[in-house]
């Protein structure tokens, strides 16, 4: 679903336009890094706004595998913890941001037509309740908190980068 496109109604309505709202403020703070400036830790975290867009966009795609098919289809494709938050040679700025917006159209599309009120039991982990589910819903708000969160990491990376603040 483009920016052009009409939004569903409604709630649907609300946490797309919160989703959206959240990814804008993360590609803002990334907009008009290069890509050696994208990669680089700006601080003593092992953080790097170039990383911090690759971490967004694999935790939207797997709950949002998740949100269709559970913890066995979010889980189907390991994830290396580490690397995805930094940018392998190689990659660029640009491809993390192509890729990102491939699966925020994806997420946008799943919003118009998921139940919200669906769940899934959580994988096993330990800062998961035992046996607890979520709802679509929880899911999305979950990628929301999560999106914002890490727009704010970028923000203090690029601040101590250039100078340049997004949310400041």
């Amino acid at each position: 679903m483009t920016r052009t496109e009409q939004l569903p109604a409604g709630e649907r309505a609300d946490l797309l336009r919160t989703l959206r709202q959240r990814r804008a403020f993360l590609r803002q703070t990334v907009d008009g890094l290069t890509d050696a400036q994208a990669a680089g830790r700006s601080t003593v975290s092992e953080l790097c706004p170039g990383g911090l867009v690759k971490h967004v966009a694999v935790t939207e795609q797997r709950w949002m595998l998740f949100a269709v098919g559970g913890a066995e289809a979010m889980q189907a494709t390991p994830i290396d913890w580490v690397d995805h938050f930094r940018m392998a040679d190689g990659e660029t700025l640009a491809a993390l941001l192509d890729d990102y917006s491939r699966v925020a159209a994806t997420t946008d599309e799943l919003v118009a037509t998921l139940d919200l009120d669906a769940a899934h039991p959580l994988p096993e982990a330990p800062w998961f309740e035992p046996g607890a589910s979520w709802s679509v819903r929880q899911v999305l708000l979950h990628v929301i908190a999560e999106t914002a969160q890490h727009a704010g990491h970028a923000d203090i990376l690029r601040e101590a980068i250039d100078g340049a603040k997004t949310m400041g």
